[in-house]
């Protein structure tokens, strides 16, 4: 008898309660999806979070009381990196979205998102470490151009680090990412771990907007 995968666990920080609870039931309907808890606020979140508790992704509202979700996912990506950010906002302005990316969001979406690119926003977070739709990527592009006033030291890329920075940008797996371009996943780890260093960034969504502010990839 084969043995039963072991369900995704997601917490959701919302301080509405209608809303957090609706998205309980929801996610919690969605198949191979658990909630393992949920929580008003970011200090909520950092308290129940412990070496014996922790979800594979966290569902986090941006605008909250007593400890918001900027200074949760950044508390969140120092101690428990390993856990995935999915921010969840009702805003769509470049700068919020950004800012959270910036500091350890793996996604960004917004409110009114149907019930199905929330269950492919969940999915890609876990499967690839990030995700951004169509919408939520031409604001960042907007948000990038318009940061004309930073400088930014020039980077000399090979061709194969631009090739995986176009790859990084797609749907692709890093597993995917090896097979297309023919070389073994360690390779590519290598790649990866390189330009973390050599961009100054941090993930994989920190690759994508180097790889969009600079015009490797049209989104």
């Amino acid at each position: 008898m084969a043995v039963a995968s072991r369900k995704i666990q997601v917490a959701i920080a919302d301080d509405h309660t209608l809303l957090r609870k609706a998205l309980a039931k929801l996610i919690g309907s969605f198949e191979n999806y658990t909630i393992l808890f949920e929580a008003d606020n970011g200090k909520e979140v950092k308290n129940k979070l412990t070496a014996h508790v922790i979800p594979d992704v966290i569902l986090l509202d941006v605008n909250m009381p007593e400890m918001d979700g900027y200074e949760t996912v950044k508390w969140v990506y120092n101690n428990y990196p390993q856990v995935k950010v999915l921010a969840l906002s009702m805003y769509s302005d470049e700068k919020t979205i950004i800012r959270m990316l910036r500091l350890g969001a793996k996604g960004y979406i917004l409110k009114n998102t149907d019930p199905d690119e929330l269950k492919n926003a969940l999915d890609s977070v876990v499967k690839k470490n990030f995700y951004l739709s169509e919408y939520i990527s031409g604001k960042i592009i907007s948000g990038l151009h318009k940061d004309v006033d930073r400088e930014e030291e020039e980077v000399m890329l090979t061709e194969k680090e631009k090739d995986f920075l176009k790859l990084t940008c797609s749907e692709f797996t890093y597993k995917d990412i090896a097979a297309k371009m023919f070389v073994s996943p360690r390779t590519v780890d290598e790649y990866r771990n390189h330009l973390f260093e050599k961009l100054k960034v941090k993930s994989r969504i920190g690759l994508v907007m180097y790889a969009i502010r600079n015009g490797l990839v049209e989104v």
